[in-house]
C-alpha cells in the first residue's frame, strides 16, 4: 500500500504515477527464458523475463530514488468488461475469462502464460492505465505514468501476444477519443518490439497516429503476423497513419535520437495531436535480454526530453506514459528513472549510469533513418514532400 506521504498533493512539475501492487501477483512461469520448458538437465531454471521483480525495482526507484520528491502516487483500479470491449472483441475477452476460471496455468500464446492471479493483474493494468488517462482528461495533471504489468502493446483486438493479454495503451486511446475531449491521438512506441497490437487496432483510422521504433525482428508466428516493416502503413482512411521505424541492431543513443528527430517529430507535427501517448519499454537498453538496441540512460533521458517538448508543442503538455517491456531487473529501473528525468526537464543526471560500457557507432542507424524518411516522403500521403 502507498503511505500518506506518497499520496501528496500534485506539484507544479511532477509526474503522477498510477500503480497497484495487485499487479505483482501475475506469475508467468519458470524454465528456459520465456518457454516454460524444463529440459531436465539444468539445475537452475530462470524466471520468465516478464516477472514481478522488474516492476518492483521500478516502483522502488521512484519511491526512494533521487526524483522521488517529484513523484505523486495515485491508486490503480480494476477495469470492467465494458471498458475492455471498446478495443477487444467479446469472443476474445470470454476466452480469457474462461482460462482464468479453469484455475490452471495455460499458455495463451507463445511465451504468454496465464496463471491464477494473472487475469486480475491484467484487469488492474488496464484499469490503472484508464485511470491515468482519465486523470489527464479531467485536467488534474498534464503528465501521468501508468506503471503497469502485464504489458499490453502486442495484444490485438482478437488475441494475446508477446506476454500481453489486454492492450492497456490502446484502451486509454479509445477512452480519450470517446470522451469528446480529444480528436487526434499520437502514440509513440519505443519498446524494442513492434507495437503490433496497437497498430492493428487503429490500422484503419486517421484519428490515431501510431509510430513504433523497434528492432527489425519481423513476424514471429500466428500471434504476431505483422512484420513491423515500413510498408505496413495502414489501410483505407488510415493509410499513412501507421509508421514503422525498424532500426538495425545496436542503434544506440545517437541513432535513436536521430530517428526521433528526423521521423517522429516531423510526423507528429504534421498530424497535430491533442494528446500524446508514450509507450515505454526499457528492453531497447544495452543490456536487456530481449533486445539488442544498445540504448543507455542518456538515450532514454533524451527521448524523455523530446517527448515532453512534443507534448508542449501539440497537446498543451498532455502526455500519458504507459509501461511495457524492460527485462533487465536492475537496469530497466535506471533507464526509467533517466527517462522521467528528461520528461521533468531535470538539467543534469541525478544517477550515474552503472553499466554504459558499449562504444557507439550510429552510422548504420543514420543511413537506415534516411532510407525510411525517403520512403515516408514518397508513400505516406500526409508526409509527401517532407
Amino acid at each position: 500500500m502507498l503511505s500518506s506521504d506518497q499520496t501528496s498533493k500534485p506539484q507544479s512539475d511532477a509526474v503522477d504515477v498510477f500503480w497497484h501492487e495487485g499487479m505483482l501477483q501475475h506469475d508467468a512461469v519458470q524454465g528456459v527464458f520465456d518457454t516454460g520448458i524444463n529440459p531436465g538437465f539444468l539445475d537452475v531454471l530462470e524466471k520468465h523475463p516478464e516477472n514481478a521483480d522488474r516492476v518492483r525495482n521500478m516502483v522502488s526507484i521512484l519511491q526512494r530514488g533521487p526524483i522521488s520528491p517529484r513523484v505523486n502516487w495515485l491508486p490503480g483500479r480494476l477495469a470492467i468488461v465494458s471498458e475492455l470491449l471498446t478495443f477487444h472483441t467479446s469472443d476474445y475477452i470470454n476466452k480469457l475469462i474462461e482460462a482464468d476460471k479453469s484455475g490452471e496455468r495455460r499458455e495463451i500464446s507463445a511465451g504468454t502464460f496465464m496463471s491464477p492471479g494473472s487475469w486480475e493483474a491484467a484487469l488492474l493494468a488496464a484499469g490503472t492505465t484508464l485511470s491515468a488517462m482519465q486523470h489527464i482528461l479531467d485536467s488534474h495533471s498534464k503528465i501521468a505514468y501508468a506503471l503497469v504489468r502485464p504489458p499490453g502493446h502486442h495484444s490485438q483486438p482478437t488475441q494475446a501476444d508477446g506476454y500481453c493479454f489486454l492492450n492497456n495503451a490502446a484502451l486509454a486511446v479509445k477512452l480519450a477519443l470517446d470522451s469528446g475531449r480529444c480528436s487526434r491521438v499520437a502514440v509513440v512506441d519505443i519498446d524494442v518490439h513492434y507495437g503490433n497490437g496497437t497498430a492493428e487496432g487503429f490500422y484503419r483510422s486517421d484519428k490515431v497516429l501510431t509510430v513504433s521504433l523497434h528492432m527489425n525482428h519481423g513476424s514471429w508466428g500466428s500471434s504476431h503476423p505483422q512484420r513491423g516493416s515500413v510498408d505496413e502503413l495502414g489501410e483505407g482512411v488510415g493509410l499513412g497513419y501507421n509508421l514503422n521505424v525498424p532500426l538495425p541492431n545496436g542503434t544506440g543513443d545517437k541513432g535513436y535520437e536521430c530517428a526521433v528527430n528526423e521521423l517522429v517529430v516531423p510526423a507528429v507535427r504534421r498530424f497535430g495531436p491533442d494528446m500524446v501517448v508514450l509507450v515505454v519499454g526499457q528492453d531497447s537498453s544495452a543490456f536487456d535480454p530481449n533486445g539488442r538496441q544498445s540504448l543507455t540512460m542518456n538515450g532514454y533521458r533524451r527521448i524523455g526530453q523530446i517527448m515532453r517538448e512534443m507534448a508542449e508543442e501539440h497537446s498543451n503538455g498532455r502526455l500519458l506514459m504507459v509501461q511495457e517491456g524492460g527485462y533487465h531487473v536492475t537496469y530497466a529501473a535506471y533507464c526509467l528513472h533517466a527517462m522521467l528525468e528528461g520528461v521533468l526537464k531535470i538539467p543534469e543526471p541525478h544517477l550515474e549510469d552503472p553499466v554504459a560500457y558499449y562504444p557507439e557507432d550510429e552510422a548504420v542507424a543514420v543511413e537506415a533513418v534516411k532510407s525510411i524518411k525517403r520512403y515516408h516522403s514518397e508513400y505516406v500521403p500526409f508526409l509527401r514532400g517532407t
